[in-house]
């Protein structure tokens, strides 16, 4: 509310509240169907009302390639401008880092084609712990792939749940058909219509968690019932809805969604059931940082989504809200005054010290390194066959003999990038492609990280799930006895040699640890 974000009310002006999946009361505020564009702008207003106050210097477009570590403290980072091509340094008492998830290591996501994992992989590099890993969030509303062109995928929100039914025909011959063109989703009559959410999990329906409604719509898929051409793909049916309340009224709360869908699909939600399918969203894990938000170098602090502290195995609706508010707002503000309190005698950070003029040679060294390559394979084409890596084998379902293929069919993708990763252009001045390929870099490093968390996990808990580990009707099976730690991995000092694992007990004094029950 501080940055101005127009949260949705009541009549009377009471702040509003819906229902967000995994939950059974309306518990999360909105703002119509775009509240986390909401509040971006609401952040990005703020974040430049103090730019133009002057407590804040802001450098756009460039990226942090290293972190530079001083007698054991994170005393500054290395960063490149992507416009000019050059390295700059920045000295500082303690260094947060704010840079988001890994999703993009799967290459098509949710997540802006921008976003990467490498200020995160830097600091593992350097020392610091990486956490869980595995714990990567697949959301169920998204519009499905439509070819091998695509470079990144577009989320539709999870509020369209509350009155959207989600279904596959009941007949695999309807699947055949619709898969084929051959009919449309509004040609299928009701008795039909396989509600299959609302059939497995009577007491949510719908609105079962993010991990369930994705594994469900996976297994109607695998089974030949998928409703798009190339099988991958479930219905989000407003019909009964657009009887119960209304075309207007449904309209009011979802308009900016049909619209939206419409423009990218071409078809309109008003006669034919959406599209949708899985896409990969967000990651509870990253950098182990303790109750104050440091990670294990001291001096270096890590916020939001690049932190695994708050999330555990799963990510709930509205969630990275509550994250961004609490490291953001009531966290780091305080906790940074504790490790701050003991520095005072420090002098400013010298960007001439030796330790800066190691960290920037050694980036670029492989800068130069990965420009000199010249091979034969674009950026994008590598990063496409990690994607298909990840998402066969480390993505919705995992199992050990998918894992390990995975980790052996990795290796062959860092040398592939190693030998046949072209970047054209020049090596100075603005290279998206050079950019890309230092991404790609840390994807990989990260996708092995992914893959070996998930394989030590021999058990099914949230956004990861073993397929050894599931009851007689599929659901997740949590093993608590052999599994209730945060698993934090070690980089071994090369990336060819596996990975530590470091494991930190988590010890629940104040709550009863049970699994939950979708189904009553």
């Amino acid at each position: 509310m501080a940055q101005g974000v127009p949260f949705a009310r009541e009549y009377g002006g009471m702040l509003a509240n819906r229902s967000f999946g995994g939950v059974q009361v309306c518990r999360t505020f909105y703002a119509k169907g775009q509240t986390g564009q909401q509040l971006l702008l609401g952040a990005y207003s703020s974040l430049m009302k103090e730019v133009h106050n002057g407590t804040v210097e802001l450098h756009t477009r460039t990226e942090i390639e290293d972190i530079v570590i001083i007698d054991g403290r994170c005393r500054g980072v290395i960063a490149k401008n992507l416009v000019t091509g050059k390295l700059e340094r920045y000295g500082a008492h303690a260094v947060c880092l704010a840079t988001g998830g890994y999703g993009n290591t799967y290459f098509l996501s949710t997540n802006a084609m921008g976003c990467n994992c490498t200020a995160a992989v830097q600091a593992y590099r350097k020392g610091a712990y990486f956490a869980n890993p595995c714990f990567v969030q697949i959301h169920p509303t998204c519009i499905p792939v439509h070819g091998d062109k695509q470079s990144k995928l577009t989320l539709m929100s999870e509020s369209l749940r509350n009155d959207g039914r989600i279904w596959v025909p009941k007949n695999l011959e309807d699947a055949k058909k619709l898969q084929r063109g051959e009919i449309q989703g509004r040609d299928i009559p009701e008795e039909d219509r396989d509600y299959y959410l609302e059939r497995r999990y009577p007491a949510f329906g719908n609105l079962v968690p993010r991990d369930v409604a994705s594994r469900a719509a996976k297994e109607r898929t695998d089974a030949g019932y998928g409703v798009n051409n190339t099988g991958l793909a479930v219905f989000l049916d407003f019909s009964e809805a657009f009887q119960r309340l209304g075309r207007k009224r449904v309209d009011e709360r979802y308009g900016n969604l049909f619209d939206m869908y419409q423009e990218i699909t071409d078809v309109d939600p008003h006669e034919n059931p959406m599209m949708i399918f899985p896409a990969i969203h967000y990651t509870m894990g990253g950098l182990w940082v303790d109750y104050e938000l440091q990670t294990s170098i001291k001096g270096l602090f890590a916020l939001g989504e690049c932190n695994f502290s708050d999330h555990g195995a799963n990510r709930l609706g509205a969630s990275a809200l509550m994250q961004g508010l609490s490291d953001g707002y009531f966290v780091i503000p305080y906790t940074m005054q504790n490790y701050l309190s003991d520095q005072i005698q420090v002098p400013h950070i010298d960007t001439n010290a030796p330790e800066f003029d190691e960290a920037e040679k050694g980036v670029q060294a492989e800068i130069d390194r990965i420009y000199n390559i010249k091979g034969d394979e674009s950026v994008d084409s590598i990063h496409k066959k990690l994607y298909h890596i990840m998402w066969d084998y480390v993505g919705m379902a995992r199992n050990e003999a998918g894992l390990k293929k995975a980790l052996a069919m990795l290796k062959d993708i860092r040398k592939e990038f190693n030998e046949h990763v072209r970047i054209p252009g020049d090596k100075e001045g603005l290279n998206t492609e050079l950019d890309k390929a230092i991404h790609l870099r840390d994807f990989i490093t990260m996708g092995e990280l992914i893959a070996y968390d998930a394989l030590e996990r021999n058990e099914s808990c949230g956004g990861h799930f073993r397929e050894e580990s599931q009851t007689e009707d599929g659901e997740a099976k949590r093993d608590d006895e052999h599994y209730m730690y945060v698993a934090c991995w070690q980089y071994p000092g090369q990336e060819e040699v596996p990975p530590t694992l470091l494991k930190e007990p988590l010890n629940y004094q104040y709550i009863k640890v049970q699994v939950r029950n979708y189904k009553k």
